[in-house]
């Protein structure tokens, strides 16, 4: 991958970024139950590391020379408690693995400083993961 691949896909994690924040609010509007209070809790402060990644990500591509997206990817809403985590946990998992890519390929890219900028919104996202599956059993 040379460097332009990479800020396109740095871009794409950040659309991910502008999804999951989306999705997260949509959420945490519409699922009710005093079961999942703690769950609803524990997502809105995921909303506010989402928006830290979508910081962090946007930094990299503008110091990468790139122009951070403005793309906002459409979230599959849900009022299903069940189905709306699931796909909350789905979408992580998917930014996990690009995390761990991107990191990589920093590195392949001789970019240290970046991929050091990246792991922490790679060890957020695993908590993220570990928080929802947690939530879903």
């Amino acid at each position: 991958m040379d460097r332009e691949g990479f800020v396109a896909a740095l871009n794409q994690d950040l659309e991910l970024e502008y999804q999951s924040m989306i999705q997260y609010i949509q959420h945490i509007a519409t699922i009710k139950g005093a079961e999942y209070q703690s769950t609803l809790d524990e997502l809105a402060i995921h909303v506010r590391q989402e928006l830290d990644h979508a910081l962090a990500l946007a930094r990299q591509i503008d110091f990468l020379r790139g122009v951070p997206s403005t793309r906002v990817r459409e979230p599959a809403p849900s009022t299903e408690p069940r189905e709306a985590l699931e796909r909350d946990l789905a979408l992580e998992e998917a930014q996990l693995v690009r995390y761990r890519e991107r990191v990589e390929q920093a590195n392949e890219l001789g970019l240290p400083d970046v991929a050091e900028s990246l792991a922490p919104l790679l060890q957020q996202t695993q908590e993220h993961t570990r928080d929802l599956r947690g939530a879903l059993g």
